[in-house]
Formats: structure tokens, sequence, C-alpha cells
């Protein structure tokens, strides 16, 4: 959705403290080809969360509209390959003779497609997506005996918001994130950031059922961002966890500063 090609760096310990607490390590970049009415990107995840490993590269391809003077509405895809994995044999379980698990999963492969839509103007921004909208996941399924046909489920992304603009040195900047899964309670994150001489982020933020959470971000020049999140615990898992931790290095790739004056709103 930029003018210029951005990757970003990521890593989130969350609930630090816990035995097999999950983190997330990520690595994407992506940019705008076709006098930026397509995009293209890849990205290479890796999420470790108990006893199971999954590291996912994929492509993504957008392509975009002009909707009004200076609105932008795109329609995205992802192809990825996962390579899923589980020691099974480290679960605490009461039956040593049970087959399930004797066979610990190693470097499944399995095929994920993914779609979403976006929508954005100078100040607003409206998503959703479905990172997996399908993933040929029939032999992990098979292995761990699930009841669903699926070991990857669907997950709906709906993100909003709006920056203010206050005076010359202030910008305020509310979103919205709701996240739905058929089997879960669905969840919305409540965010509030502020922009000072677009320059330094300053934010706060509340998921329901969950956490407060605590945002900083700073532009350390046209091509370099940096940013820490703590995530504060809310529910009883605050006794056994020192909350949650993420850092993001962003390289804005060929910006022009005299170009390209405006901040990074979103």
């Amino acid at each position: 959705s930029q003018p210029y090609a951005s990757a970003s760096l990521l890593h989130r310990d969350q609930w630090t403290g816990m035995e097999g607490a999950p983190t997330t390590s990520m690595l994407a970049i992506d940019g705008p080809v076709w006098n930026d009415r397509m995009g293209l990107g890849f990205s290479l995840v890796h999420d470790r969360i108990g006893v199971s490993r999954d590291l996912e590269m994929a492509g993504q391809y957008a392509y975009r509209i002009k909707t009004g003077e200076t609105g932008r509405l795109a329609f995205g895809l992802k192809v990825g390959l996962s390579l899923y994995s589980a020691r099974l044999s480290d679960l605490v379980y009461w039956d040593q003779n049970d087959p399930l698990y004797q066979q610990n999963i190693r470097n499944q492969a399995v095929g994920k497609f993914g779609f979403g839509m976006y929508w954005h103007d100078d100040r607003s921004f409206v998503g959703l997506s479905v990172p997996t909208l399908y993933a040929a996941d029939g032999n992990i399924t098979k292995t761990v005996q699930s009841a669903s046909d699926h070991y990857f489920t669907q997950h709906f992304y709906l993100y909003t918001g709006h920056v203010f603009e206050i005076n010359e040195d202030l910008d305020l900047k509310p979103s919205v994130l709701v996240k739905y899964q058929p089997q879960a309670t669905p969840e919305a994150d409540l965010n509030v950031n502020a922009l000072f001489r677009d320059r330094f982020w300053l934010g706060v933020g509340y998921r329901t059922g969950d956490a407060v959470t605590g945002m900083i971000e700073y532009q350390v020049n046209p091509m370099f961002r940096i940013g820490y999140a703590y995530d504060m615990t809310t529910t009883a898992l605050r006794r056994y966890s020192g909350g949650s931790h993420e850092i993001m290095l962003g390289i804005d790739l060929g910006r022009d500063p005299v170009r390209i004056k405006t901040p990074r709103y979103f």
C-alpha cells in the first residue's frame, strides 16, 4: 500500500516465563509494481507453541484500483508452504501404549492459501483478511486423529482506523482489530496511538478478556523504524506469566524523503 518497497523484521515472546509459551519470528517484504496497480510480497514466519513448530514461507499478490481522489482498494491472495513439526512424545499423557503419542510429526509439508481486502486513503483504512482460507493438511489431521476436517482452521480479521490531525505536532490514530474463529470467543483489540512531530509513536491498547498493551515506535530516519510493545496480562495467567514482549524493525527501501514527505500513518 506504500509507493515504495517495505520490509519488516518482528519477534514476539508471549507469556514469558511459562514453559511452552508461544513465540513468533517474522520477515516480510512487499512493494508495488506496474505503476502501483499491483503489489508483490514475500513472508517467512516461524511459530513455536508448546511441542509444535511451524515454518511458513508465502508469496503474496495484490491488485489495486482507485476509489476517488486518494482512495485505493486492493484484493490480495497468499500462496504458502508450511513445514509443521510436533514432538507428541514430549506431552504428558497417561496411557503409555497409546499409539497417537508414539509418532512425532517432522517437517510435514502443508500448502496454505489466504485472501484479503484492504481499502485506504490518506487518513483512513479498513481491511478484512483470512490468512489461512484453506490448508492441505490432511496428513496432520489423520496423524493427530482430529475430529475436524482441518488442523489449520480459518481465522477472520477485521481491522479499521483513522488518523486525526490535532495540530502541527500531534496526530491521533484510534484503531480496532476484531478477530473471529468459529470455535472461540470473538476478540477485539482497541488501540489509540499518538504521533509526535512525525517521528515518535506512543500508544496504548486493550485486548478484550486478555491484556493491556503499551506501544512505542520511533522513525530513526526515512529508511528505518523501530518499535516495541508490551502486553500485561489481565487474566489469571498473570500469576504465571511475565507478560508478552514484541520488537519490530521496519525498513523502507527506495523511499524518497523529498518526494514522499508525509509520515507513514499505517
